[in-house]
């Protein structure tokens, strides 16, 4: 099968790799319909995380069952699934809490690689959630967003106590940020300001719910929010960058009491403890269960109320995926689909 393998910064290469093969009794084999590149696997591309030799790369992933395991009982082949960037067997305490991705026996999809022709899901019946039948192609992208992008933003509103009457600011304005956004409004959230320079992503936000935008940044950027509130802040801050600015500034931008929910991946974040302490502020967020979020999802994306797959604005066949991170690495594109 071709396979998108990462072998150094901007070194992205499509080749051959081997056919994945049943492993577990609990896997599953799917051939995958699309995938894409996600804002996290722009880290090693720029050199940020370092790779210990050629990585198949890849986290986001929905296809067609191929083969199933002895003792998989919830998928069967010739079902379109969607799963999650964490295998979990969705049983455990944790799982049960809703906290897939601490799931002690996880694996992370990105280990195995997504961005491919066939894929092993390891712990298929705790992780794929079949579509009610094979989806119509122009639901094909929104439902690939299910497995990542919009689950992430879906947490990280619900982290943030996203709800009706609340004013909600987002850092971030990349496909998480953005789909943060279509999560505030769905949730009821009555001002929603997006944090963005970009003209076509300030567009998008604004058809997902954004009422306000800020182009602001850093200090700048949390005055803006203060003068948009009445001085006080926002109840809810999403936080989808993961760098020390993004998380400094949604911080600031929240009002005592408020709550931030933040699922940036993080690098190099250091809080200080003083501030922190005394601002009053709610912190919760991580890796998103996104196996918690994905059948309503699946069933609001199926029912055409949410069309969360427009954070896609390239599409390249596989071959060209090194096109695509160089589109995203260069903000010339929000998020590329990968097609087979």
């Amino acid at each position: 099968m071709l396979g998108v393998v990462m072998h150094g910064p901007r070194d992205v290469r499509v080749e051959e790799r081997k056919d994945p093969e049943i492993v577990q009794p609990t896997d599953a084999i799917i051939r995958l319909t699309a995938a894409c590149v996600c804002g996290s696997d722009l880290w090693p591309y720029r050199g940020v995380e370092h790779l210990d030799g050629p990585t198949p790369m890849g986290h986001e992933y929905v296809g067609v069952v191929e083969e199933v395991g002895s003792e998989v009982a919830n998928v069967e082949p010739g079902q379109f699934v969607v799963g999650s960037f964490f295998a979990s067997d969705n049983t455990c305490e944790v799982c049960r809490a809703g906290y897939q991705p601490s799931c002690p026996h996880r694996v992370i999809m990105g280990s195995i690689g997504t961005q491919a022709q066939l894929l092993r899901v390891p712990l298929a019946d705790g992780t794929l959630v079949a579509t009610p039948e094979l989806p119509p192609a122009d639901l094909v992208p929104s439902l690939l967003a299910a497995s990542d992008v919009l689950g992430t933003g879906w947490f990280g509103a619900e982290a943030a106590q996203v709800g009706p009457g609340k004013t909600v600011a987002v850092v971030g304005d990349g496909a998480v940020g953005l789909l943060a956004v279509l999560a505030a409004e769905r949730m009821g959230a009555e001002r929603i300001i997006a944090m963005s320079r970009h003209e076509p992503r300030q567009q998008l936000a604004r058809e997902f719910g954004a009422t306000d935008v800020v182009e602001e940044r850093g200090d700048e950027g949390v005055a803006r929010i203060k003068d948009l509130t009445g001085g006080l802040g926002a109840h809810s801050v999403v936080e989808a960058v993961g760098t020390q600015e993004s998380m400094m500034q949604a911080i600031r931008a929240t009002r005592p009491g408020g709550h931030v929910g933040y699922v940036g991946v993080a690098h190099d974040v250091a809080l200080p403890g003083d501030e922190l302490f005394f601002s009053h502020v709610h912190l919760h967020g991580g890796p998103a269960p996104v196996r918690r979020f994905l059948p309503e999802l699946i069933d609001l994306i199926w029912r055409r109320e949410i069309d969360p797959g427009k954070v896609f604005d390239l599409a390249l066949p596989l071959e060209r995926a090194a096109e695509g991170y160089r589109a995203m690495d260069e903000r010339r594109a929000i998020k590329t689909l990968l097609t087979f």
